[in-house]
Order: structure tokens, then sequence, then C-alpha cells
């Protein structure tokens, strides 16, 4: 289950996800390849995410303890202090602070190390922005540093509950299963945005199911048998692309 967080989106159709007190969240990049860094900097600042960069272990250790970070982004294989052992030294000073791992390609040991060393995501290179933005928002969300909204989510006459995972149309209640109500959720948190299938594979099955978008079509016709049941119907495919859902007009 996803923690909630401000619902205005940023360039990426994404949530734009923010701070309790409503500043940007912050990250720290630290690579050794300064276009690769730089590149993860455009890409999160056009986000709405306030960036660091630095370029090994010291400097980073640094920038770490003046920048107040909120999540790090950590290439695991740099000369001198590897990623393991920088996100080690951060956590003596943050002890909570969640880490997402850059490794290569094929680098199978490094992202099992990663993930044993209390890493909670990697992504490989070469990777996509988009893949990048999706993970950190998943990591930040269920660190519990984002801003803190109502329980309640509301699309036209579909209300939800995160708190008692109840949903209701037009005041009838609709029973949906776990995956159900995380799948009603994710679309709810994006109304009017259109999610592709990857998009929701990552953010509600969480890899379970390999790629295999066709569960997210099965899930979206469980949907729409139960929320748009002798009503106008709110959920939507667009061809190509993905789904949506929107109050009816």
């Amino acid at each position: 289950m996803s923690l909630p967080f401000h619902a205005s989106t940023n360039a990426n159709g994404l949530a734009r996800l923010t701070r309790p007190g409503g500043e940007p969240i912050r990250a720290l990049v630290v690579d050794d390849e300064p276009a690769l860094a730089d590149l993860m900097r455009m890409g999160l600042e056009l986000a709405g995410w306030q960036i660091a960069v630095a370029h090994e272990g010291q400097s980073a250790l640094k920038t770490a303890r003046s920048f107040h970070p909120d999540v790090l982004v950590l290439d695991v294989m740099m000369p001198g202090m590897d990623g393991v052992e920088l996100l080690g030294r951060i956590r003596t000073i943050y002890p909570d602070i969640p880490a997402l791992f850059l490794t290569a390609k094929d680098a199978v040991a490094d992202k099992l190390t990663g993930l044993a060393a209390g890493g909670d995501d990697y992504v490989t290179k070469p990777f996509s922005m988009e893949e990048v933005l999706l993970r950190l928002h998943r990591i930040v969300q269920r660190a519990g540093v984002t801003a803190a909204n109502s329980s309640e989510l509301t699309v036209g006459d579909l209300t939800l509950n995160r708190e008692t995972r109840e949903a209701s149309r037009t005041g009838n209640e609709i029973t949906l299963t776990s995956t159900e109500f995380d799948l009603l959720e994710y679309l709810m948190e994006n109304p009017r945005h259109v999610l592709s299938k990857a998009r929701i594979l990552d953010r509600v099955w969480d890899y379970d199911f390999g790629g295999q978008s066709n569960i997210v079509e099965l899930y979206i016709s469980y949907l729409r048998k139960k929320v748009d049941a002798n009503n106008e119907p709110m959920i939507h495919t667009v061809r190509g692309a993905g789904y949506v859902i929107k109050p009816c007009p």
C-alpha cells in the first residue's frame, strides 16, 4: 500500500511529491560519471525535486551532512569508497534514509550486494529517467518522507478511503480484493492522467508478474465490473497508451 502524497503532477504525469512542510523532496545523487550524474540531476529537478550531486564517497559524506537528503541515489561501483560502503557511512548520520542503487547491466552480484546492504531498490545501466523517477517515488512514499494528505480520495461520485480500505460509488459500497484496491487507488491518485501498463505493473505488482502486462488488463476488467457496473464508465482504455480514470461528464 502506498503512502499519501500531494496530488499535483509533474512533467512525467506522476504526482508531485513534497516534504510535509511543502518543500521539495531532496535527493543526493552519487556517481563517478559526471555526465550521468548531471543527467540524473536535470531529470529530477524537472520533476520538482531538489538535488545535490557528488562524484566520490568523501565529498558525498560532506554533502550529506549539509544537504540533509531524504533519499540517496548511489552507484554501486565507484573507485575508493563504493556505494555499499557509502550507504553504511551515511546511515551512521541518517539511520533510516532510503537508497536506490545504480548497477551495471549484468552485475547480478552488485544487485544482491546492494539489496543485502540495505538498499531499497536498484536500476541497471543504461536506464530511463522515467524508471528512476518511478522507483524513487515508490521508495520515498514507503519511507514516509512525503507530505501527509487526506486518507480519502474522490473522483466524481467514486470515493476511496486508504485507512479503512473501503470504496463506494454513489454511496454504494464496492467490495474489492487487496490488489483491486491497490490498482483503483493508483488510478484515483492520478485522475485524468493516462497510466501505462508498465507503470501500473511497477507500482501495483512490484515485479511479481515479470512484466506480464496481461495481468493489468485482467484486473482492469475486474474493476470495471465493480466500479462501472450500472453506472456511466469512469475507467477508460487509451489505445496504445494505457488506462485513465476520470469523472463522468
